[in-house]
């Protein structure tokens, strides 16, 4: 008789696609009184998300997806960002994104307006 699950199977958590996890932030965030928006749609399935934060002020802070080597074994499955840079000039961004698009045209910019800088999003440590 087979078990479920077996004690030897490796255990995986399965992931949110892009498109999902971009949608329930954009919610997070107008229901935290923030605005966000979708500024460039990548792939549905597992593009790379990156979210500017527009102070109001002139600058943006930038977070991007944190490298692979600063998950844990026991990751949850949960998308982890790190910060890119802060109070950057936004030409400097949008350059960024250039380069960006060269390497990997699959990515996606979620922007988000909060005069705070809050962003809503899980770093990694």
């Amino acid at each position: 008789m087979r078990r479920w699950p077996r004690p030897d199977a490796v255990h995986c958590v399965a992931r949110l696609t892009s498109e999902f996890w971009v949608a329930a932030h954009i919610r997070r965030g107008f229901g935290e009184g923030a605005f966000a928006t979708v500024v460039r749609k990548g792939s549905p399935e597992a593009g790379a998300i990156f979210v500017r934060v527009d102070r109001l002020d002139g600058t943006i802070d930038l977070y991007g997806p944190a490298p692979q080597s600063m998950f844990d074994e026991d990751a949850t499955g949960e998308r982890l960002f790190e910060p890119i840079g802060e109070g950057l000039n936004p030409l400097d961004v949008q350059e960024k994104f250039e380069r960006e698009e060269r390497m990997d045209p699959d990515f996606w910019v979620l922007d988000i307006e909060d005069r705070e800088g809050r962003h809503f999003l899980d770093l990694a440590e």
